[in-house]
């Protein structure tokens, strides 16, 4: 049988609160997470603060669950960038073990997410892959809107 791995993503619902989350609640809950042990935990991400405000703090969080030898354990930390400045914070960040980059079918889509058209996304991709070679750090590729998309963009199985 082959094996599942649960990816949780806190990061997404938190990222997306109106209202201010403290680091310290963070680090909470990123604690009681990191127990369950799921495969993964999307926990933070490296992008503009004007962006999004909610992640500030993702190097603080990550130093300090990394002081407790909390990201030592079977759950891999994950943090999103956005371009090559996103990838080399979390290179520098303790305990990061994960780096995903989301990537669009849709053309609008990757604009509004990483500021970048797909050219662009792709070399971008590519540099971030030069960036953590030979760091121990693992690349995902998300794949977003990947089966269509709100904004009317072409979408195709051949796009994929």
């Amino acid at each position: 049988m082959t094996p599942v791995e649960i990816i949780e993503c806190p990061r997404d619902a938190i990222q997306g609160w109106p209202h201010p989350v403290s680091t310290e609640d963070k680090l909470a809950y990123y604690r009681s997470l990191l127990d369950v042990g799921f495969s993964t935990l999307d926990m933070g991400s490296f992008v503009s603060h004007k962006a999004v405000p909610q992640m500030a703090d993702t190097r603080a969080v990550f130093n300090a669950l990394a002081d407790e030898g909390k990201l030592d354990g079977p759950t891999k930390p994950l943090v999103i960038v956005a371009n090559e400045r996103g990838a080399k914070d979390a290179r520098a960040a303790h305990g990061v073990r994960v780096v995903g980059f989301p990537l669009s079918v849709s053309a609008t889509f990757q604009m509004r997410n990483t500021g970048a058209d797909s050219d662009a996304a792709w070399l971008r991709l590519s540099h971030i892959k030069e960036l953590l070679e030979s760091t121990g750090i693992e690349l995902v590729v998300y794949l977003s809107m990947g089966f269509g998309n709100p904004y009317g963009d072409d979408w195709s199985e051949s796009l994929l």
